[in-house]
């Protein structure tokens, strides 16, 4: 099964820029089973086909795509295989938005961390980081702007340390930042459950500050007190 919507993409892309939107995003989604025989070669072609033509036809209409290949986390596969997926996928998309004549720097990456399955071997931090660059570094081009990741399941935690470790790894050619929906949602929602605003809120600020410090290759743990970074980031993104 792929993704379906392409079908008068041209027109929903048109209104959506007439409407003020200057970024769309498509998520691919792919299985890691049955010890890596899925996704096949036919469904990562299929996938990273879809991601091409959705991205001419949003840079067509002046929009930024967002492309998102996404190896889930489901699975009880270790790291190894997960790396070797990944870079199938990668290596797949790019091929073919190169086909459909996209300009790279007119993009951003949406993928997940190489790490194991939710239910394969642990590995800490700094393993995750050191595959996941190396997977990028041989299939990501150096043009393209930046890479957010999704969280993918990832607790919040993991998903912040995890980032950050990459963040310290001289050399990389992209921005590396997040893009994080239950990682930063999770504790927001579990603070607020449907009673006071107040600690969601501060819940929220927290998360993303603290994932902001990460992009940066700056976070010490859950207690990082950056009083100029919080202010820094309160001003930037707070309206």
């Amino acid at each position: 099964m792929t993704t379906q919507g392409l079908d008068n993409l041209h027109e929903r892309c048109a209104a959506w820029k007439k409407d003020g939107a200057s970024f769309v995003k498509w998520r691919c989604p792919l299985k890691i089973q049955n010890g890596g025989l899925t996704p096949t070669e036919l469904a990562i072609g299929q996938a990273a086909e879809i991601s091409g033509r959705y991205a001419a036809i949003s840079q067509a209409e002046g929009l930024v795509p967002i492309v998102e290949p996404d190896i889930m986390l489901d699975g009880d596969h270790d790291i190894d295989l997960c790396k070797k997926i990944t870079e199938k996928v990668l290596m797949a998309t790019f091929t073919a938005l190169q086909k459909h004549n996209i300009l790279v720097e007119g993009i951003l990456l949406k993928t997940n961390m190489v790490t194991p399955g939710a239910k394969g071997p642990k590995v800490d931090a700094k393993v995750i980081a050191a595959k996941s660059v190396q997977a990028y570094r041989r299939t990501v081009p150096a043009a393209m702007p930046g890479i957010v990741f999704l969280s993918g399941g990832q607790s919040p935690t993991d998903a912040t340390e995890n980032l950050n470790e990459m963040n310290k790894i001289d050399g990389n050619p992209w921005k590396l930042s997040f893009s994080y929906s239950r990682a930063i949602q999770g504790p927001v929602l579990e603070a607020w459950q449907g009673k006071n605003e107040e600690p969601a809120q501060k819940a929220l600020l927290k998360r993303c500050t603290l994932n902001s410090l990460a992009a940066k290759g700056k976070y010490s743990g859950e207690d990082s007190t950056a009083a100029d970074e919080k202010s820094q980031f309160v001003e930037n993104y707070t309206y």
